[in-house]
């Protein structure tokens, strides 16, 4: 009896009394109102650059708006033009081939030049920082400038294609059939965030299941397939994702390349280029807001059928 009334008491000495729990919910309260004024500059900021502009863009989508008159309200008149729209179908036609082609050529290079800097060559540093340098550089005013005189009739690929005895005086961006590829080659070549990205994924599988495989008698390629792509399967879904939400974003290459017109016979008009022409270029704000909704839409949906599938080829620790 004496044990459990010693127990009684230090229970009752834990227990809280009333004005201990007030003191307690004050300093919470205190507390979360600290936690709030710390997060009220990016409130602040979701609020007015994110939020506000977001609405009012899908408010101006269902608008004949010119920036000069007031908005007004014509319902889905926006969307309905674009089912009629030639160059709007062509911008997504342009769009899509760069994504489907572009994306999964640049992230195959990525992961070859990772693998090929995980083996633990000399200089590992510069040649990361030297091979990452142009995805920082990749979508600059002035790297594309260069990228279109390599590629003008007297550029320096044609000068190379010359010095092997081909007769190349074609102009690539004037040309239909090639400008977009010269695009898409320099999405190709700013591979160097994914790759990053691959040589730390690269660097986490643990170096005894190569040596098991090795034991067994696999093959590089066997090893490369067995263990290398599942193990780096989440590393390849994550860039993947990200790229491709990128390269619908693209906007910098295609209007320094085509000066802004979209050209040669719109075959280089992305649907971002298109966008800014009817915005910035007709003034039709409510089309060009529209048009933005409708991409939002595009990517939503690459990006939920990136997840559906994910299921059958992704495989996570367990």
């Amino acid at each position: 009896m004496s044990a459990i009334s010693e127990l009684s008491t230090v229970h009752r000495v834990k227990a809280k009394t009333p004005e201990e729990k007030r003191l307690r919910a004050k300093e919470a309260a205190r507390d979360n109102t600290a936690g709030y004024l710390f997060l009220l500059p990016w409130l602040i900021g979701l609020v007015l650059i994110v939020a506000g502009p977001l609405i009012a863009s899908l408010y101006l989508s269902f608008t004949n708006y010119n920036l000069l008159q007031a908005p007004q309200w014509i319902g889905l008149e926006n969307y309905a033009r674009m089912l009629d729209d030639p160059r709007l179908l062509q911008s997504l036609k342009v769009t899509f081939i760069y994504v489907i082609v572009g994306v999964p050529l640049q992230l195959i290079v990525a992961l070859a030049i990772a693998m090929l800097l995980n083996e633990g060559m000399k200089g590992l540093a510069f040649y990361r920082s030297v091979f990452y340098l142009p995805s920082m550089l990749g979508a600059s005013v002035a790297i594309v400038l260069i990228w279109r005189q390599m590629f003008e009739s007297d550029g320096l690929v044609n000068q190379v294609l010359r010095l092997f005895g081909i007769p190349a005086t074609t102009s690539w961006i004037a040309d239909p059939k090639y400008a977009l590829w010269t695009i898409v080659l320099l999405h190709i070549w700013t591979f160097g965030s994914p790759m990053v990205i691959f040589l730390a994924g690269l660097r986490q599988i643990p170096g005894m299941y190569y040596e098991a495989a090795s034991v067994d008698g696999a093959s590089h390629w066997a090893q490369f397939r067995k263990i290398t792509l599942p193990l780096l399967s989440p590393i390849i879904f994550f860039n993947l994702v990200l790229q491709i939400i990128n390269a619908f974003q693209a906007f910098t290459q295609a209007f320094v390349i085509s000066n802004g017109t979209g050209g040669p016979a719109d075959s280089t008009l992305f649907y971002t280029l298109y966008l800014y022409e009817r915005g910035f270029g007709q003034f039709q704000m409510g089309y060009a807001a529209a048009m933005a909704w409708l991409l939002v839409v595009i990517i939503a949906a690459f990006t939920a059928i990136n997840f559906f599938f994910s299921k059958y080829w992704v495989f996570y620790g367990d």
